[in-house]
């Protein structure tokens, strides 16, 4: 078995069992190129401050190179002798280059070595994860660019209750989403302190300069505890919190979708190749992408409570309970950065059917607001106007007809104040046009909402 780094101090070799079960090559091996990073500009300190000489450094920094390079050529593989990331790579630059790459441990625990690897990575994800949130609000922009006039039922209660258009809805998620990014951004700040340093929990005696290693490392900073440094998965847990509720607006989107898409509803059309069949069901267009984007949610939900439950008993410092961050972090982020992926592609191409979202605006009585808002300018108390109008919608439910459809006769026969302008008041496009509040549908209001929306793609 592979010396580990750690063998100086046991007379007999690890129990396979123990080593399957405590070794994280097999998935910390993800960030390799982090750890190797990590390496370069640590050794590119120690060379600075002294503690190891310029030829140590750049036979160090040579090797690491040639291992990154083979590793991504796939010239090199992982070996399941080695417990993690870290013994792998050390051990193959010793392999390559001898002596000198005994060094490079100098200064340095695994424990801030893993603190540092896995704040790089998560940080290049929430980067990677912000520019496909930014592709998707550009779609929802494109939607809300294109839908302006588009009317349609808006919901409460999975109740129509006012008309809206597709614009004013779409918003409503560009809102959402525009709050991960920003939050995304939030986490990448507070995350922005360098570990490396801090040894196993109590730092070091070699004279480290702290400080040169963030900056080659592109952090604000060291951190500025020890003790913290190491065991310190906020960061990790904030991000999983983030992903939880992207996944959730994911999902509540994704429900709609699924909603409208039915026979029942018919608002949008999929793409083809969005879409799947039935093994049975010749008929049969299933949203399975909106389906699974739903159900996946609980996946990324699942690993956030693990991880807060992992954390919540461990004293300090670090503790091998905090190897159990990896695993559940990476399948989030690679969760929902494939839900992004098909989320997006699948509302890019879908095709709404404009004239439908009309007509239901129109036959779910959501004009009825409107009708009493007309009496009560019309001198009659919202109180009674609401009442009246509630007798226009119950005539209209017998007949089975829109409050469009009554003759103004019917529309009298519950008030005299009614007059032949009623027709324009309550037709959709007055209904939609009247409404210039900040924040409403109207297309005066969604003219602002989308430059606005514009500026603050820009600052993501």
């Amino acid at each position: 078995m592979t010396m580990k780094l750690w063998g100086g101090r046991f007379t007999k070799e690890e129990n396979q069992l123990v080593h399957n079960f405590n070794e994280s090559l097999s998935f910390d091996q993800k960030f390799y190129h982090q750890d190797i990073q990590g390496s370069i500009a640590h050794v590119t300190m120690l060379a600075k401050q002294g503690i190891v000489t310029e030829e140590d450094k750049e036979a160090i920094i040579e090797g690491l190179e040639g291992i990154l390079r083979d590793l991504e050529s796939g010239e090199l593989e992982f070996s399941r002798e080695h417990e993690d990331i870290h013994s792998f790579v050390e051990a193959t630059l010793t392999e390559r280059i001898g002596e000198a790459g005994k060094r490079l441990h100098t200064g340095r625990s695994r424990n801030d070595q893993v603190a540092l690897d896995m704040k790089l990575y998560c940080r290049d994800e929430i980067d990677a994860m912000g520019e496909l949130l930014k592709r998707l609000l550009e779609v929802l922009l494109k939607i809300m660019e294109e839908n302006l006039d588009t009317f349609m039922p808006g919901f409460t209660h999975l109740q129509k209750a006012q008309p809206v258009t597709l614009a004013h809805h779409t918003g409503a998620y560009f809102e959402m989403f525009y709050r991960d990014g920003r939050r995304l951004k939030s986490i990448r700040e507070r995350m922005d302190e360098c570990p490396l340093g801090s040894g196993a929990l109590a730092g070091t005696t070699y004279p480290l300069d702290r400080e040169y290693t963030a900056e080659l490392l592109g952090f604000d900073g060291p951190t500025q505890n020890s003790m913290d440094s190491v065991s310190d998965r906020d960061y990790v847990i904030e991000l999983l919190s983030a992903l939880s509720i992207i996944a959730m607006h994911l999902s509540r989107f994704s429900e709609e979708i699924i909603i409208w898409n039915s026979n029942e509803y018919r608002f949008v059309e999929l793409d083809d190749a969005y879409s799947t069949g039935s093994s049975i069901m010749p008929q049969k267009k299933n949203p399975d992408i909106a389906e699974l984007v739903r159900g996946k949610t609980g996946r990324v939900y699942g690993a956030l409570m693990s991880l807060l439950t992992t954390m919540k008993g461990i004293p300090l410092a670090y503790d091998k309970d905090m190897q159990e961050d990896k695993e559940l972090t990476f399948d989030a982020i690679d969760t929902v950065k494939g839900c992004l992926v098909l989320f997006t592609g699948m509302i890019s191409t879908m095709t709404f059917r404009k004239d439908v979202m009309e007509a239901s605006a129109k036959n779910g009585f959501t004009n009825a607001t409107d009708a009493a808002d007309y009496l009560v300018n019309h001198g009659i108390p919202f109180r009674d106007a609401h009442g009246l109008v509630g007798q226009l919608v119950l005539m209209c439910i017998g007949k089975g007809t829109a409050l469009d459809d009554l003759s103004l006769e019917e529309f009298r026969s519950v008030s005299p104040a009614f007059g032949e302008d009623i027709y324009e008041a309550i037709s959709m496009k007055s209904c939609v046009a009247k409404r210039v509040t900040t924040g409403a549908p109207g297309r005066e209001a969604m003219e602002k909402a989308i430059a606005l929306c514009k500026a603050r793609l820009r600052t993501l």
